[in-house]
């Protein structure tokens, strides 16, 4: 079995002290020696910076810029009281032609024997339907 574990810790250790611990030294020896650098080339330094961001603001607008998201969001005229009633006018005429629909599909199923133009309206109906059906 394993053994219990006793935490004993100082509740005033916290992640980032104890990072702190283990990985100062290196953060310490990499902030010595970019002070050394920034301190023996500072006009190099000044100059790295500058050019850095030119090129992140070329970048910026040339290479990195989404053309799709910026189209998308011009905006339109909203009309809320016609949309909706244009909605739901469109939304009654898709349910009325449905009950047509199922009731002639309904009526050419219970036909024991199919004449040809039967069968192709019976196809049409189904695509129909099914055109009409959201997914």
């Amino acid at each position: 079995m394993w053994p219990k574990i006793h935490s004993n810790r100082d509740p005033r250790d916290t992640l980032l002290k104890e990072l702190g611990k283990e990985f100062g030294v290196y953060l310490k020896l990499g902030s010595q020696w970019g002070g050394r650098l920034l301190r023996s080339h500072p006009r190099k330094s000044f100059y790295a910076m500058v050019v850095l961001l030119v090129i992140s603001v070329v970048l910026s607008f040339t290479l990195f810029r989404n053309p799709e998201k910026m189209a998308t969001v011009t905006p339109k005229e909203v009309s809320p009281i016609s949309d909706g009633f244009g909605r739901i006018i469109r939304t009654t005429g898709k349910i009325r032609e449905t009950m047509a629909l199922k009731t002639l599909v309904d009526s050419l199923s219970r036909m024991e024997h199919l004449s040809s133009r039967d069968s192709s309206r019976l196809i049409s109906a189904l695509d129909r339907l099914q055109a009409l059906t959201p997914h």
